[in-house]
């Protein structure tokens, strides 16, 4: 059976045929690609629901961390809070000085002093107790038995969740003028000790402190980091022939460079904060002149003295210069090779 064949006309036979054309946006998406570039738009497109995710955390963090930024103006005001009960109209009302509380601040040596102190505080916390947590957590990961490990851990862990009013009371039992250490030695025929109101020691009676609530809690960054070192790394360091010692040093700080480049750098930029409560609770047993930081500084000033234009402006001097040892830190961070907070 023959087919026969109609012929096209010939209208239909020089019509081309039509082929889905890809559209702008599409053609645009596949060259960023290519390129290895995404626009802001396909970003958001792409983690929309991150973003939806993070929103509520987001809005929290400008409300109570970014918002109140703006009451710095009162720096350079004469700011007085009891020209209305509500804050906005006080601050608007307030006469502006201009740079007048600045520039007291400069000519006060109760200021110098308490900066003094705060960076003596913080170079011996530096040295003293940054790396103790480094060497607890290397001492926990070496355990072998976990029983014993989680005992370790729990008993370090402990005195972080102590108050400072607790923590300052079990030193002034054991180290004040009528404690254990001078009623020792007062039985035993010498003077007896009271470092709980020595000047000279406070720096290292406040370390002590420190690292008695807080070395525990510190080493748990330090156990994460330990615990994604890959079990291979230790047994072809042991098959080489490197014993405890050298897998230590090959291997494991090697693994905790990165975050201790990290949060030397958070430490760092909190030089200035040496601690607030603790400070305070022992101010006066040793005097302003050991005893006076920069947040006792502005408490003093802001709160007891209801100088808030004063203290406003010590605050924002603090706040400043903490911000430039973050990214100088961080600066020296990217040259030792290690990310630090950001990247390059």
């Amino acid at each position: 059976m023959s087919h026969s064949t109609v012929p096209r006309s010939s209208a239909e036979a020089s019509t081309p045929v039509k082929t889905p054309v890809a559209s702008d946006d599409a053609t645009d998406a596949r060259k960023e690609r290519r390129s290895g570039k995404l626009s802001l738009r396909l970003r958001f497109r792409r983690d929309r629901v991150l973003i939806l995710m993070t929103l509520p955390a987001v809005l929290l963090v400008l409300v109570f961390s970014y918002l109140p930024i703006v009451g710095n103006v009162v720096a350079f005001q004469d700011y007085d809070p009891y020209i209305s009960d509500n804050g906005i109209i006080s601050i608007l009302n307030s006469p502006f000085v201009g740079l007048e509380n600045f520039q007291r601040i400069f000519e006060d040596s109760a200021f110098w002093n308490a900066v003094q102190n705060t960076l003596v505080l913080f170079f011996v916390q530096l040295v003293l107790f940054f790396p103790i947590p480094i060497l607890l957590a290397l001492l926990i990961n070496s355990v072998v038995r976990p029983r014993v490990r989680a005992v370790a851990q729990a008993v370090l862990y402990l005195p972080h969740f102590f108050s400072w009013v607790l923590v300052i009371a079990v030193f002034q039992q054991m180290f004040g003028g009528a404690g254990m250490l001078s009623q020792l030695l007062r039985q035993n025929g010498y003077d007896g000790l009271d470092i709980m109101t020595n000047p000279d020691t406070f720096a290292f009676l406040i370390t002590a402190q420190s690292v008695w609530k807080d070395a525990g809690w510190g080493i748990i960054v330090f156990l994460a980091a330990l615990a994604s070192v890959p079990p291979d790394h230790y047994e072809a360091a042991a098959m080489d022939g490197a014993g405890r010692w050298r897998r230590m040093w090959h291997v494991t700080l090697p693994a905790l460079r990165p975050v201790i480049a990290l949060l030397l750098v958070l430490r760092v930029g909190d030089a200035l904060t040496v601690g607030f409560e603790q400070i305070l609770l022992q101010r006066d047993g040793v005097g302003t002149n050991a005893g006076e930081v920069l947040d006792t500084f502005v408490w003093w000033n802001g709160v007891r003295n209801q100088d808030f234009g004063y203290a406003a402006a010590a605050g924002l001097i603090k706040g400043v210069v903490s911000i430039g040892l973050v990214f100088a830190a961080n600066k020296i961070a990217h040259l030792m090779g290690e990310q630090g907070v950001y990247k390059k």
